[in-house]
C-alpha cells in the first residue's frame, strides 16, 4: 500500500495490492456478518410506537466479545438503563457501522477491485475518497482494529506487545495485519492534517 495523499479538490487519495483490497474486503465482511446476526431482520414491535421509534433491537448485550466492543454498554453501572439504551440505538449503531464497511468495499471496486472474483484482480486498486468516505474508512478500519484487538486480546499497550513477541505464527500474522490497519489508517489520518 502506498500512503494516502491529498489530491486536487479536497480529495484523497490511497493505492493498494489486489491482495490488500482482498484482505479489506474479506475482514469487513466479517464484520458485517457479525453485526447483522446480531441484528436480523427488522423486527415488528408488539408496541407501535417502540416500532416507530426503531426500538426493536434486544435490550441484552452479544454474547460474542468482539461485538461486546463494538456495540458497548452505554451505562456499565445501569443493566435497566443500559438495556433500555441499547435497545433504542444498537440497530442504528449496527447499521451505521455496516454502512461504512460496504461504502469502503464500494470504494475499492470503483477502484478497480474485482469482488466477484478477486483472483482476477491484478494491477492496484486505486481508491479517491471525499471527505464523506474518509470517514466512513476511518470508522470501518476502526472497527476492524477493535475486532481484531479482541481477538489478540489487547486491551493495553502491555497486551500488545505480548501479542507482538508471540511464538504462536497464527498470532504473528494476525498481529501483523492489525499493525499493517494502523498503518492504513494513520497514513489517512495524516493526509487530513
Amino acid at each position: 500500500m502506498r500512503a494516502f495523499e491529498r489530491r486536487k479538490r479536497g480529495r484523497v487519495r490511497g493505492e493498494f495490492e489486489p491482495a490488500e483490497a482482498a484482505l479489506l474486503v474479506n475482514l469487513l465482511s466479517q464484520i458485517v456478518e457479525l453485526l447483522r446476526d446480531r441484528n436480523g431482520p427488522e423486527e415488528s414491535s408488539p408496541d407501535p410506537l417502540f416500532g416507530q421509534l426503531g426500538a426493536t433491537g434486544s435490550s441484552l448485550p452479544p454474547d460474542d466479545p468482539v461485538l461486546r466492543r463494538l456495540l458497548p454498554d452505554a451505562y456499565r453501572d445501569d443493566d435497566e438503563a443500559a438495556g433500555d439504551f441499547r435497545r433504542f440505538t444498537e440497530r442504528s449503531l449496527s447499521s451505521a457501522k455496516v454502512e461504512n464497511a460496504q461504502a469502503v468495499v464500494a470504494s475499492l471496486a470503483a477502484g478497480g477491485f474485482d469482488l466477484e472474483d478477486p483472483e482476477r484482480s491484478e494491477d492496484p486498486v486505486e481508491v479517491e475518497l471525499g471527505d464523506r468516505a474518509v470517514q466512513a474508512w476511518l470508522r470501518a478500519l476502526t472497527d476492524v482494529r477493535l475486532a481484531l484487538a479482541v481477538r489478540l486480546g489487547i486491551e493495553s499497550e502491555e497486551d500488545a506487545e505480548a501479542a507482538a513477541d508471540s511464538d504462536d505464527e497464527a498470532v504473528s500474522v494476525v498481529v501483523d495485519i492489525y499493525e499493517w490497519l494502523g498503518f492504513v489508517q494513520d497514513s489517512l489520518v495524516q493526509v487530513l492534517d
